[in-house]
């Protein structure tokens, strides 16, 4: 997570809308946990909220673009744990047990980030962690045909375990998240 300084002195040069998505991401770690409005991104930064305005015309689009960060920061999570288990069906589980402690670690950057976009397969380009997880079905399903669906059973099982977890449904536990993300029984 980047981090970004709240003084009036924050932000004096570089790439404006960078340092206002790291505030963003950092208001949405905060106490608060939620996306800033424009004027409170402004005053964290330290522009005028006319700057604020020329990259996010409403907050809207400022909820998106953090939305947005928030699935690229997720989907390169998940690369490295698929990486660091080895790939295959073992990548495959370790890139679910990443989406779920990735929510538990971040949960109001998580419920922002499906609470924006459009509908999967809307015709709009996949964030990355749908191509990775559309990736890695594609190559462990014995029938490619059936790797879209196999892909949102796998969504829609990590998400609902993720959800269950934030919500206080069932325990936040590491070793549940374990047990219920195991594939062997699905890619032996």
């Amino acid at each position: 997570m980047v981090t970004v300084s709240t003084s009036s002195a924050a932000y004096h040069h570089g790439n404006l809308r960078d340092a206002l998505l790291a505030a963003g991401l950092q208001a949405l770690e905060g106490p608060k946990g939620k996306a800033p409005s424009l004027r409170e991104l402004a005053r964290a930064v330290g522009v005028s909220p006319t700057a604020v305005y020329r990259h996010f015309p409403d907050k809207h689009a400022l909820d998106k673009a953090l939305a947005r960060e928030g699935l690229k920061l997720l989907g390169n999570e998940q690369a490295v744990a698929a990486k660091e288990a080895g790939g295959g069906a073992a990548g495959f589980a370790a890139t679910g047990r990443t989406y779920v402690r990735f929510a538990l670690a971040h949960p109001a950057l998580f419920r922002l980030m499906f609470t924006q976009g459009h509908p999967v397969g809307d015709g709009e380009a996949p964030d990355e962690a749908r191509a990775l997880l559309t990736a890695n079905t594609q190559a462990l399903a014995s029938d490619p045909e059936r790797a879209e669906l196999l892909a949102l059973q796998a969504w829609s099982i990590a998400h609902g375990i993720a959800m269950l977890m934030l919500d206080g449904r069932i325990p936040a536990d590491d070793a549940l998240i374990e047990r219920m993300l195991d594939t062997k029984s699905v890619f032996p």
